[in-house]
């Protein structure tokens, strides 16, 4: 299973499926990481944490955890 995390700096992927429960994953789902839509990787900090993409026309900077529990193709 390939994560959010796991892809390099300037590509992009596919959300599959958000996995987690409850709030987390309702929060991830309101940020606009939903089934379906690309996400391009623009920055990765230093120590790999956070993960900066651009997604539905805009920037958001996720935790590598809940990046973790982004499914991607």
């Amino acid at each position: 299973m390939n994560t959010l995390k796991d892809v390099k700096i300037g590509k992009t992927a596919k959300v599959l499926k958000v996995h987690g429960e409850g709030a987390v994953r309702r929060r991830i789902m309101d940020m606009g990481l939903t089934k379906g839509v690309e996400v391009y990787i623009r920055k990765v900090a230093p120590l790999g944490d956070p993960i900066e993409v651009t997604v539905r026309g805009y920037e958001l900077s996720l935790r590598k955890a809940d990046a973790d529990m982004i499914e991607v193709m």
